[in-house]
């Protein structure tokens, strides 16, 4: 049995579910006190229940955690390479940054939003330099450049 097939869907539900998980469990982000008519965004919040959106929020986190575990798991009894985790923790940040960023983009207020400048002016260039970490830690990973198996793609001439 190929043993990268489950590794590699556990990866992709924990990265995909991470800003969800953050995004939902966080909640909405309106100035308190005002009708929803009232408040401005920066960007218009998703048509969703309250309710509906923590119930993601909880549904993601379960994922999460269950991914986490099983490539926290399989990293201990090496059937899971650990030099993955350079490509998956930058990608993990991200998604928390993305997540809680969309809450602040979201977010209902009275004039303006200077959070959401702050995400757009910090949190844009550092989620693209984390983005770039990942992809850069993984090509290195691809060229033979670490892992478990690099010692034996060394030429012996």
């Amino acid at each position: 049995m190929n043993t990268h097939k489950p590794h590699t869907a556990a990866s992709v539900v924990l990265v995909a579910a991470v800003p969800v998980a953050t995004w939902g469990l966080i909640g909405r982000q309106d100035a308190p006190g005002y009708s929803p008519s009232e408040l401005d965004h920066a960007v218009q919040p998703l048509p969703l229940a309250e309710s509906l959106e923590t119930s993601l929020g909880v549904i993601c986190l379960v994922l999460a955690v269950v991914s986490g575990a099983l490539l926290a798991y399989a990293s201990r009894s090496d059937t899971f390479d650990r030099g993955r985790w350079m490509v998956l923790l930058p990608l993990l940040v991200a998604g928390l940054i993305v997540g809680a960023g969309w809450r602040v983009l979201t977010a209902g207020v009275i004039g303006a939003n200077i959070g959401a400048g702050l995400v757009i002016w910090a949190g844009g260039p550092v989620t693209a330099a984390l983005l770039f970490w990942a992809l850069f830690a993984g090509l290195k990973r691809h060229d033979g450049g670490e892992g478990r198996n690099s010692r034996t793609r060394k030429s012996t001439v």
